[in-house]
């Protein structure tokens, strides 16, 4: 099990893990252009990061919407020597307790098209047409939430 903290300290440790798995996986891997991967929402959102042993495998930040109604999952990635370990999985369930604790019922997301089939295996749904962001195609996904999610 991986052990998740979550912060929203631009200064903090675990904000500098989250920023080194986004330029590790969105930079460095897909050619992001740093000026988008870290915007202008970075002190607004709440940075969660998922170590194994210590070390950061898997980051995610949660953006507010609708005045604590929803919440925009963003920026999720998982350390390429760590995939296929359901650490993405853990993340969202994660995300999934946090936002219940909270009583928000619906997280939205913009799914990379190679990571919809992850989304949709834990039920979100496609709600949007096909875009693009940074130049890579997306898909708006959502998923309802209930106290049966967990």
């Amino acid at each position: 099990m991986l052990e998740f903290k979550m912060t929203q300290d631009l200064t903090s440790p675990v904000y500098a893990d989250a920023l080194m798995i986004r330029r590790r996986v969105f930079i460095d891997g897909q050619g992001v252009p740093e000026s988008l991967e870290v915007d202008d929402m970075e002190a607004q959102a709440r940075h969660i990061v998922g170590y194994q042993e210590g070390e950061p495998v898997v980051v995610a930040r949660l953006i507010d919407k609708e005045l604590g109604k929803t919440y925009k999952v963003q920026r999720v990635a998982v350390v390429a020597d760590w995939r296929k370990h359901g650490f993405g999985k853990q993340l969202m369930r994660y995300i999934e307790d946090f936002a219940l604790e909270q009583d928000v019922r619906s997280l939205i997301l913009n799914a990379q098209n190679t990571a919809i089939g992850f989304y949709e295996s834990l039920d979100y749904e496609i709600i949007g047409d096909v875009f693009l962001e940074a130049g890579i195609p997306h898909h708006t996904m959502r998923k309802t939430l209930s106290d049966y999610t967990l």
